[in-house]
């Protein structure tokens, strides 16, 4: 996000798991350094901010390779069985779509314990315009369909791409009233044309209350990690973190948060080769998929 404004026998439940994950073997918000000059609020993005339409391929049933399946095999999550089944997810969609026509409300200062921020901000957008807010708001529907096929109850921090906000502090309080089993926040950077790749922001110890989740973060943002390698064929960030993981505690999202919660940036939408990717709705899915893998991974193990 930048800111304007093995071999092994399995059955049961293990071979759900085992089924899900195995097919792709194949190929935050709020960066770091690079992030500083673009780290302004209240400030609309070069072009429109406004959802692109969820396409088809969303809809799509989650089976063959695509899905994470055994290539060959028919079976499907559903018909494996439901391995999120009992498990809360919290998805927390980046910005939103008209936060940029309202920089009083999302200036206003918020507290998150180690200084006070933005209530939010209008995240970045491609060189031609499809915004973060856009694409977190996209990615998080097919994210949300993906996990609720396993069986996981799925809490959303907002209900559209309309609407301003929330602020990062209530954005936190959604994953903790629900008492999530994992939440995570979806974003894609901002930084320099010649960078690329993604990372996986994690919370760090700030004698606050998500202290006692930090080590179940790291665990968790390491399984999504590994995931959207496996998945997606993203490199690893060239400019950010070491290996894609970055540990931050100034992030309100993650600092008040009693819950296992990571954000992940995406990659990033100022690289044109990165920017492309993100603007086909079939790599949208993808990535979507992606982290259904890495939450699964984490959830079940």
């Amino acid at each position: 996000m930048t800111t304007y404004l093995g071999a092994m026998s399995v059955t049961g439940r293990a071979l759900a798991t085992a089924l899900v994950l195995c097919g792709l073997s194949a190929a935050a918000c709020g960066g770091g350094t690079a992030d500083l000059a673009r780290d302004r609020v209240g400030v609309p993005p070069a072009a429109a901010t406004t959802a692109r339409p969820v396409t088809g391929d969303m809809a799509a049933p989650l089976t063959g390779p695509a899905a994470g399946v055994a290539s060959g095999s028919t079976a499907s999550p559903t018909a494996a069985g439901k391995p999120l089944s009992g498990k809360v997810v919290v998805i927390d969609p980046g910005h939103n779509g008209q936060n940029y026509r309202h920089p009083a409300e999302i200036n206003k200062q918020v507290d998150v314990l180690t200084k006070r921020k933005a209530c939010d901000t209008t995240g970045t957008a491609t060189a031609n315009g499809y915004s973060e807010a856009a694409f977190a708001w996209d990615v998080s529907q097919r994210l949300d369909k993906i996990l609720k096929s396993r069986g996981a109850k799925v809490v959303l921090t907002r209900q559209n791409n309309n609407g301003v906000g929330p602020c990062i502090t209530q954005r936190a309080a959604i994953g903790n009233k629900a008492k999530a089993n994992a939440a995570i926040s979806i974003h894609a950077d901002g930084a320099g044309p010649a960078n690329h790749g993604f990372h996986v922001i994690m919370p760090k110890k700030i004698n606050g209350p998500v202290d006692p989740v930090v080590k179940d973060s790291a665990r968790l943002g390491i399984d999504v990690r590994d995931a959207m390698r496996r998945g997606t064929g993203l490199s690893y960030s060239t400019y950010i973190g070491k290996a894609a993981l970055d540990y931050r505690n100034d992030l309100g999202g993650l600092n008040l948060s009693t819950v296992p919660k990571v954000l992940v940036e995406c990659g990033n939408m100022k690289n044109p080769t990165e920017a492309a990717k993100f603007q086909q709705a079939a790599f949208r899915q993808k990535i979507a998929l992606s982290l259904a893998n890495g939450l699964q991974q984490y959830l079940t193990h």
